[in-house]
């Protein structure tokens, strides 16, 4: 039989829609179809016994050649009469025919199973945007009871509405305290980025305030900061100008100390938090970057999976000198780690003392810090490469995502330098 353009394309159409269901839907189908078709996979049915061999009671006589009679003449079979099953055996035959280039195509083989069927590859840890930090999303359990207060909060301005979090340890005095604007990546939220940073527990500890802006899912499916798109790379527009109306208004409603003011954040945040101390180094003091990319490393989505891989379409800018400390693990398949050396090359001031200190957590990861040093000795800049560390916030607490318990301790560490920069 042979199949027309209009039949392939009705097939077509059937694999397309059984591919859209998902591999066991398709396998099951495809499985059903081949225990009708196959040759041999159907039960077959029952044959009489063989008769028993005939013995001839007359045998010929001696020395003579036997001769067998003629057979009788046979009759004419009758001609069968039409077959109604016959246009669907032959379409099962065709379909049958069919059935080894289509799962070629489906990339099955005939006797795998279920097992063996495979979509298409999607390298879905490469989509940052919209997925940063796809590998063990979620918050892994409640954080620690703390005696402060964590309000909830909301800011408008034209750009839009993002909702936030707000911690007041229980160790103010009243005296303007430091403010520190954590920015969670892709699949985080305020109270999971808190549990998995401490942030709130040093803030209990270092007097200071700790704001989590959250990101929505209504301007990206993954709750990743936008840091790739143009319109948010710039200063009072898209996300920056609602990240800073948000310190703005904290500095506004509390007693914060407006020349201790810092801006973190992981992965998405961290490219954020480069966005945030370049465009509005009037409000930030300085900047911690953890496993985040430099600043207008990416005009786009594919120069953002492009960057994110460690590889930029044109020069990365230089951008302005700033107080930053970069922690970035040596690795990170997610984003590559020379992203962690480009965002310390922008904010490094040029012609500084530089000093390399390696060392190790006891139980824990081996490290090296770089340093660039002022004329008084002060640390302008850091870079902690974190030997065999991944993409995670280093030492931070298991109950929170994206974290690596064998430290050294990043939040700890930012808040000291973030102290030197008063």
């Amino acid at each position: 039989m042979k199949l027309n353009e209009k039949l392939f394309s009705t097939m077509r159409a059937a694999t397309r829609h059984l591919v859209a269901k998902g591999p066991k839907a398709a396998t099951s189908a495809i499985q059903d179809a081949l225990k009708i078709l196959t040759p041999g996979k159907a039960q077959a049915a029952p044959q009489p016994a063989a008769a028993p061999a005939m013995r001839d009671i007359n045998p010929p006589p001696q020395g003579k050649a036997f001769t067998p009679p003629p057979p009788p003449p046979q009759e004419e079979p009758p001609s069968a009469p039409p077959n109604p099953m016959r246009p669907m055996q032959e379409a099962a035959e065709a379909m049958q025919n069919l059935m080894p280039d289509l799962l070629a195509k489906l990339d099955l083989p005939l006797n795998g199973g279920a097992a063996a069927f495979k979509m298409p590859a999607f390298d879905l840890s490469q989509f940052e945007m919209p997925s940063f930090d796809l590998p063990g999303a979620g918050a892994r359990g409640p954080a620690e009871p703390l005696p402060g207060q964590f309000i909830d909060g909301s800011f408008t301005n034209s750009a839009g509405t993002r909702t936030y979090k707000l911690y007041v340890p229980s160790t103010c005095t009243g005296a303007p305290a430091p403010l520190v604007v954590m920015l969670h990546g892709c699949t985080q939220d305020p109270d999971d980025f808190a549990t998995g940073t401490q942030m709130n527990a040093l803030a209990e500890e270092m007097q200071c305030l700790v704001v989590y802006p959250a990101q929505s899912q209504q301007a990206n499916a993954s709750r990743c900061w936008n840091w790739f798109s143009a319109v948010d790379q710039q200063r009072d527009q898209g996300e920056p100008s609602i990240i800073a109306g948000i310190t703005r208004a904290v500095i506004h409603e509390h007693k914060i100390d407006a020349a201790q003011v810092y801006v973190a954040g992981l992965s998405a945040g961290g490219a954020m938090a480069t966005i945030m101390g370049t465009l509005y180094p009037d409000i930030y003091a300085a900047v911690g970057v953890h496993s985040g990319l430099p600043f207008a490393s990416a005009q786009d989505l594919p120069s953002a999976l492009a960057a994110m891989k460690g590889s930029f379409g044109k020069p990365v800018p230089a951008g302005r000198a700033i107080p930053i400390i970069v922690f970035h693990g040596d690795r990170d398949t997610t984003v590559h780690p020379v992203n962690g050396d480009e965002v310390l090359r922008q904010g490094a001031h040029p012609n500084q003392e530089i000093v390399v200190e390696p060392g190790r957590v006891p139980d824990g990861h081996a490290y090296t810090r770089t340093v660039h040093r002022r004329a008084d000795g002060t640390p302008q800049a850091e870079h902690w490469a974190i030997h065999g560390a991944g993409h995670a916030w280093s030492g931070g607490s298991a109950r929170g995502s994206y974290t690596d318990g064998k430290g050294p301790d990043a939040s700890r560490e930012m808040m000291r330098f973030f102290r030197t920069q008063r």
